[in-house]
Parts: structure tokens; C-alpha cells; sequence
């Protein structure tokens, strides 16, 4: 038993390193050379796409109450620009829709 916990315990370790160096590799590598505005414009909307294509499967697969928390999340996002009031009312919104679901 202490032999698993101790190969769970560098596996997670040399995760934590892999993870680390390649964020820090990204950070170096940018300090050293000027992206153009070709590669910054794609840079800035880089998280945007990432969120969506992490966000529109699990939409999807909640169905009504789904789309109707990702409506209301972005109606209030586009009318408040606050991310908190948005994710509240979203949240709001997929309980709302799915306690009246039969």
C-alpha cells in the first residue's frame, strides 16, 4: 500500500513539473521574440474558442435547461459586462429551466 501512494504521489509530482515547464516555456519564449499582429490577434481570441469548445458539448448535452442557462449567461454578459451577475443568473437560469422539466 505505501508503494502506490508513493508512485500516486510522484505521478502527481511529475505532472505538476510537466505542467510548469511548459507554461514557463510559453512565457520564455515570448519575452524573447515580438509576435506580430497576426499571431497577437490570434493570441487574443485564443480563450475565447477554448472556453466555447469546452462549454457547447456539455451545453448540448443538457439540452433545454442548457441552452437556456448559455442564453441567459450571454443576454446578461452582453447587457451588464460582468462575469459574476452573468455566471449567477446562467446558473440560475439551467436550475430554473430544469426544476420544471418533467
Amino acid at each position: 500500500m505505501i508503494g502506490a501512494d508513493l508512485a500516486t504521489l510522484l505521478a502527481i509530482l511529475g505532472m505538476a513539473a510537466a505542467t510548469f515547464a511548459v507554461r514557463a516555456s510559453g512565457y520564455l519564449v515570448l519575452r524573447r521574440i515580438q509576435p506580430g499582429p497576426f499571431l497577437r490577434a490570434f493570441l487574443s481570441h485564443l480563450p475565447g474558442t477554448l472556453f466555447v469548445a469546452f462549454a457547447a458539448p456539455a451545453v448540448a448535452k443538457a439540452g433545454l435547461a442548457g441552452l437556456g442557462g448559455a442564453v441567459v449567461t450571454l443576454v446578461v454578459m452582453a447587457t451588464t459586462r460582468s462575469t459574476t451577475w452573468s455566471l449567477l443568473a446562467g446558473v440560475g437560469a439551467f436550475w430554473a429551466v430544469r426544476s420544471l422539466a418533467f
